[in-house]
């Protein structure tokens, strides 16, 4: 079992089988989760919301310049249709389920295609436009600047180096002046927003290690590792409530280790702990939970097919602390409790305590007996 939670497992946002072709610090720069919680889903869903306000206003003023700017493009029916598709088709992106997708891997491709169609659809109207002598290329700096407050380094560098090669593409001979001047503005902007970027993440992973360190220490016991009597507890109750499965609890009390402590001192009790809670761990399966509740008591909350399961399982708890303590000569008594229909948690540990009591007063290293 893991030591926090052995039925969660972190989202690696892996990329999909043809992606996994690129160089791992691409692929892991790019493919990045954007969201991992409710609150960064919800940012990522504003920040496409965003984007779609954004791009109608360009929309709309593309519109406006066509139809009112006596250049190359003037009225021109591609520019025309290129700037009517984007005022009709970008809000249709708000059909997607957003809150989902920007949890996976759509999310990092959704903006990337997104991105990709922009420098495609502002290449292609300024190449009717005058080509590099068009206006329209400076929407270029609006999607870098857009791009500088989410997106991952990488994604930015690639846009922008895709970017300035597509004004470059726009250029009609040699370059000149205005356009050494546009690209090497394209260019360091790119940079810019790149380093915005890599602070604006840096933070948020900062933030998300603090996140989840609290969360540790507020679910972890320190000694040893595994949950703390309060997440116990919860898991308890979680079984009680949905009775998903039959569950079993066992109260895991040390026999002789108040003699560890007094004959070999604090830090030989704290490597007996620490050795008793590696060696549960290693006797259930990784969807049970091993808990230390305090001082020398343990617990255990797994799922058992069946009354022979449960004797099975108790006896493997036995045998595991005193494998872990026959150096020292500690082993445990164990007591077991059925988590059954209109149990509450109070009820199941008095049962397993009363067990577990039952074993300690027979003379300890052995299963209480479940009567009385």
């Amino acid at each position: 079992m893991t030591v926090l939670d052995s039925g969660r497992r972190a989202r690696t946002g892996a990329p999909a089988a043809p992606l996994r072709r690129t160089p791992g610090w691409l692929s892991a720069g790019l493919y990045r989760p954007l969201a991992e919680d409710d609150e960064r889903a919800r940012y990522w869903v504003r920040h496409v919301q965003t984007g779609v306000l954004l791009s109608e206003i360009a929309g709309w003023a593309c519109l406006v310049y066509t139809m009112t700017t006596p250049t190359p493009g003037h009225r021109h029916p591609v520019l025309l249709a290129l700037a009517g598709a984007v005022v009709v088709l970008t809000p249709l992106v708000l059909l997607l389920p957003l809150d989902r997708v920007v949890r996976d891997l759509r999310g990092p491709l959704l903006f990337y295609a997104w991105n990709v169609a922009v420098t495609a659809i502002v290449t292609t109207a300024a190449a009717f436009d005058g080509g590099a002598d068009s206006p329209l290329p400076v929407l270029f700096f609006l999607v870098l600047v857009f791009m500088a407050v989410a997106y991952p380094p990488a994604g930015v560098v690639l846009t922008g180096a895709l970017m300035t090669t597509a004004y470059v593409l726009l250029v009609d001979g040699p370059l000149g002046p205005q356009t050494l001047l546009v690209t090497t503005v394209l260019a360091t902007v790119t940079l810019i927003c790149t380093l915005s970027s890599a602070n604006q993440w840096a933070a948020q992973d900062r933030q998300v290690l603090l996140l989840r360190t609290q969360e540790a220490l507020a679910t972890t016991d320190p000694l040893t590792g595994v949950p703390n009597r309060r997440v116990f507890l919860d898991r308890v109750g979680r079984a009680v409530a949905t009775r998903d499965g039959r569950s079993v609890v066992c109260i895991v009390d040390l026999d002789g280790f108040k003699g560890v402590n007094d004959r070999d001192g604090h830090a030989a009790g704290d490597a007996v702990l620490r050795r008793v809670a590696a060696a549960l761990g290693a006797a259930v399966r990784e969807t049970d939970t091993v808990a230390r509740l305090g001082g020398d008591e343990f617990a255990v909350l797994a799922l058992s097919p069946g009354p022979a399961d449960d004797a099975a399982l108790a006896d493997r708890v036995r045998a595991a602390v005193a494998g872990a303590g026959a150096g020292c000569g500690v082993t445990a008594s164990v007591g077991l409790a059925l988590v059954g229909p209109g149990d509450d948690v109070a009820g199941v540990l008095h049962r397993a305590d009363g067990a577990m009591y039952r074993a300690k007063a027979a003379g300890g290293d052995r299963v209480g007996d479940l009567a009385g």
